[in-house]
């Protein structure tokens, strides 16, 4: 079969941050390189000769052709947009897809530097030389016209990123391009060109009531604190250095930081001011404000309504799951969301901008309201489901954790515990039904952030994000704590403080019963223990024994060349490149930084790699489902984490029930997983 190597220079006054595909609505195809198998490096200039070539119109048309871009979602709209060729998806391949595939970064001129492919200073080069050609420069569009031996230089690069791009196809692994994976990825592309429908009408009205309300927020800020403009009190509450400053010296009052939590805390003093009091409740509003959101909607929509390309297939490198574009549903606001009953009813007053005659708060309804802006089109109707507990779930089976599988499916049927509230309960040896609310809520934790071998680090870390006080935890807790695990923990306190290790700020006693906490949920969990050390086992006898297949229950590990494989129950590899044990018996291996996101040396070991086969598991569970669903009329127009968005005609065959049966559906390769979904049916996006 044919391979044809294709990438297209284009030129649009909308910038490409409003996201790919209304880029390509507007663009023009200035130039397109290509080649065919190891043939020359071929150019057509569009703008100097608008007649395509024979060979690669022939080539377009051809079913057995297949073509290789890098980033091909954007190539093969720029073809249909720009040249009118309506090219199947299944015909193209993606060279960034498959490097995310196997644990590499997406960016190509990061490939060529890890590679060594061509020169670094070309691809500098190359990226003012786009900058120079391919959007406005201060109002003015710069063509071979103007600036002949630049463009020279422009198609210069152009062709060494085919070079480059066909370089990379035959060094990059193969071994996640499956025909599981190809039909997930189809069904990605697919979801990418259907878009969300976007109600435009709210998101200009919240955009409005944001500004008015940021308004009076800022007229009273600066009337409580006597603003001159020349350095006297506040113009508003949202710098936060400058209110840190004016409250210490006005009150007196020394807060360590504005977030969220902090401020709530201090609100429930009786002896704050209420001029202060009312100060930070509005530093509360400014801060919830998520104009962004609605912004990206309105920059990204198309003329037909729709926002597309907000999900990147294998965006999260080590694992293969998803990851948000543009409008970023997969990080949509969760906490301090008002009822559903005055969402409904504030979107409709923001559309007629009434709000502020209902609502007090106009930052937290909008805020509230974001999810109501995907919607259905007339005629259609959105029926949306979400995979229960999946993580939980997949390291509970992949671990032989039994006694919790079995608690899985008793909950399923209607005859078990909560799960959350059954880690509590199997921690302190009570009985569930006895587990109030807030004793819930550490279970969750437990459950979402012990399973991967953290600590007393990790419960400060979740209970941060489900708005615990640690302190107030502590106080709690501590009495209930079993005498033998609480003189432990209070050991590992001292030991920690010895060492000068940090004990992130909390007090001995809140210390002690994080760690406690810990130490219970590993006791009720050994299998989930084990597998901790099990998978750190084989991925160090795979290093250091290159060729050979280690396993541990329903994983393998080996090591080819200068990649590190799990290789899970699916089939699919997880990659770590260039891995290395230490002197010292540490797992590092080269990936992207998650803050930094530079490419460099990271260290791993048992607990992080069980986190990773978890989510990576998750997610072969869930594409087995999205494809399922989508065979069955269930298409999806998102995907946020382990939830599917289909948009279905409104009849009354589509319901969240079956929905729900399709995700829920377990896969032949694991066998004896519980699974279960639930979902709702409405006109707009809820949580």
């Amino acid at each position: 079969m044919t391979k044809l190597y294709l990438d297209t220079e284009t030129y649009s006054e909308t910038p490409i941050r409003n996201g790919g595909y209304r880029y390509t609505a507007d663009a023009e195809c200035m130039i397109v390189t290509y080649a065919f198998d190891d043939g020359p490096v071929q150019v057509w200039d569009a703008t100097q000769n608008p007649l395509i070539p024979n060979d690669l119109d022939a080539a377009l048309d051809n079913p057995d052709v297949v073509i290789i871009c890098h980033n091909s979602q954007f190539d093969r709209n720029i073809l249909r947009t720009t040249l009118g060729y309506i090219v199947p998806i299944e015909r193209f391949r993606c060279t960034m897809v498959r490097a995310m595939q196997h644990g590499l970064p997406g960016s190509l001129d990061k490939l060529c530097d890890i590679f060594k492919l061509g020169e670094q200073a070309k691809h500098k080069e190359g990226k003012a030389l786009i900058l120079f050609f391919c959007k406005p420069n201060k109002g003015v569009r710069n063509t071979h016209v103007s600036h002949p031996e630049k463009w020279q230089q422009f198609i210069d690069y152009a062709r060494s990123d085919i070079t480059s791009m066909r370089e990379l196809d035959r060094i990059l692994p193969k071994w996640n391009i499956t025909r599981s994976e190809l039909e997930y990825w189809y069904a990605d592309q697919r979801r990418n060109d259907r878009g969300a429908f976007i109600d435009v009408g709210l998101a200009e009205g919240a955009l409005r009531a944001v500004d008015k309300a940021q308004r009076t927020l800022k007229d009273r800020t600066q009337e409580l604190t006597n603003y001159d403009g020349l350095g006297e009190g506040l113009e508003s509450t949202s710098k936060r250095d400058k209110m840190l400053d004016y409250m210490l010296e006005a009150y007196g009052v020394s807060l360590p930081n504005l977030q969220m939590a902090t401020i709530e805390r201090r609100l429930e003093d009786p002896d704050l001011p209420r001029e202060l009091k009312e100060l930070l409740a509005m530093r509360l509003q400014v801060s919830t404000t998520s104009t962004s959101k609605y912004k990206a909607m309105l920059k990204a929509v198309n003329d037909d309504g729709r926002v597309r390309g907000l999900i990147q297939f294998s965006g999260a490198i080590r694992t293969g799951r998803d990851a948000g574009r543009n409008i970023q549903v997969q990080n949509l606001p969760s906490r301090e969301l008002l009822p559903q009953d005055d969402i409904d009813l504030g979107v409709r007053l923001l559309k007629l901008d009434s709000a502020d005659l209902v609502y007090d708060n106009i930052m937290q309804l909008t805020s509230s309201c974001i999810r109501s802006a995907i919607c259905a089109p007339e005629g259609k109707k959105l029926v949306v489901a979400d995979l229960s507990n999946i993580e939980g779930r997949y390291i509970a089976w992949a671990a032989g954790e039994t006694w919790k599988l079995q608690a899985f499916e008793d909950f399923d049927a209607g005859i078990g515990p909560d799960l959350y509230k059954l880690a509590y309960a199997k921690s302190f040896k009570i009985d569930p039904d006895e587990v109030d609310k807030h004793q819930r809520s550490i279970g969750k934790v437990q459950e979402l952030f012990l399973s991967y071998g953290g600590g007393a680090g990790a419960f400060f870390t979740g209970a941060a994000g489900y708005g615990f006080d640690l302190e107030e935890l502590g106080e709690i807790a501590y009495p209930t704590l079993p005498v033998d695990i609480r003189k432990e923990a209070e050991g590992f306190y001292d030991w920690t403080v010895k060492q000068r290790r940090s004990t992130l700020g909390m007090s001995k006693q809140a210390f002690t019963v994080c760690d406690a906490f810990k130490r219970l949920w590993r006791q009720a969990h050994p299998m989930v223990v084990a597998l901790w050390a099990g998978l750190e086992h084989i991925a160090v006898e795979a290093i250091a024994t290159p060729s050979k297949t280690f396993s541990y229950g329903a994983f393998k590990a080996r090591r080819d060349g200068q990649w590190l494989r799990i290789i899970m129950p699916s089939g699919r590899s997880l990659c770590f490149p260039y891995p290395r044990i230490n002197d010292k018996g540490a797992i590092s291996f080269m990936g992207v930084h998650m803050y930094t996101r530079k490419w460099e040396r990271l260290t791993t070991w048992g607990g992080k790699l069980a986190e990773n086969i978890s989510q990576a598991g998750a997610r072969d569970v869930f594409k087995h489902g999205e494809l399922l669903a989508e065979e069955n009329g269930y298409e999806a127009v998102l995907v946020v984490h382990d939830e599917i968005v289909s948009e279905v005609p409104d009849t009354e065959e589509y319901t969240h029930e079956g929905l729900s049966s399709f995700m829920a559906t377990v896969p032949d390769w694991a066998e004896g997983l519980p699974l279960a979904a639930e979902g709702f049916t409405s006109y707009r996006y809820r949580k």
